[in-house]
């Protein structure tokens, strides 16, 4: 029994060092990123705010989305230790100067349109609470605000504003069913409002 937990607390300090190693954090906090019970295995908002802070990035900032889907994170704000562990080791990092090197590269993936689709898609699952199996209003149009700022889209504020007015009854619809009603209805609304002119976008919303 004595030999088990020696051998519990010198893998805890292994990973205290790894963190400490490639965040450039104090074992203090280190240990607070990586505290225990009762999320032994897990790095809450706190170590992630912290591993932000070292980076000299904003939490908000959309490469930390990008970081998320090298890590294939299954929830916002929150690393399982193997998922920042083993997202680390893909990224080929292994200190906070490469991590800092590497924010650049990961920023500049959001201009592949390839790569900006897989993120695109992982976010909205990514965004979605435990236990939910849609994403809430709010937390979409977040979600699309941030993306597109990136990436332009010269309708986001339209959508985001049309999903903000439609029946609340649509949350029942299952997706396939949804979406191509909602993609009808906004192309209506475009219209109707002169936001699109014979299939193009007015002169008024391509200035806005």
């Amino acid at each position: 029994m004595t030999k088990h937990k020696h051998k519990l607390g010198r893998g805890h300090r292994d990973k205290v060092q790894q963190f400490m190693t490639i965040t450039g954090a104090s074992e203090k906090s280190a240990l607070q990123a990586l505290k225990a019970n009762p999320y032994s295995d897990m790095i809450l908002a706190d170590g992630i705010t912290l591993l932000c802070n070292d980076l000299q990035v904003d939490p908000q900032d959309i490469v930390m989305l990008v970081v998320s889907w090298h890590m294939k994170a299954s929830t916002m704000c929150e690393y399982s230790k193997q998922e920042f562990f083993i997202g680390l080791q893909a990224l080929g990092i292994d200190s906070l100067e490469k991590f800092r090197e590497r924010i650049s590269f990961m920023r500049s993936e959001l201009k592949d349109e390839q790569k900006f689709r897989e993120i695109y898609n992982f976010a909205f699952g990514w965004a979605k609470e435990k236990g939910q199996k849609s994403l809430a209003l709010d937390t979409a149009i977040g979600m699309w605000q941030l993306l597109f700022a990136e990436k332009q889209w010269p309708l986001v504020d339209q959508w985001c504003q049309f999903l903000q007015t439609i029946d609340p009854a649509l949350s029942n619809y299952d997706a396939e069913g949804a979406w191509p009603y909602l993609i009808d209805e906004f192309v209506e609304h475009l219209n109707e409002n002169g936001i699109i002119q014979n299939g193009q976008l007015s002169e008024w919303s391509q200035n806005r």
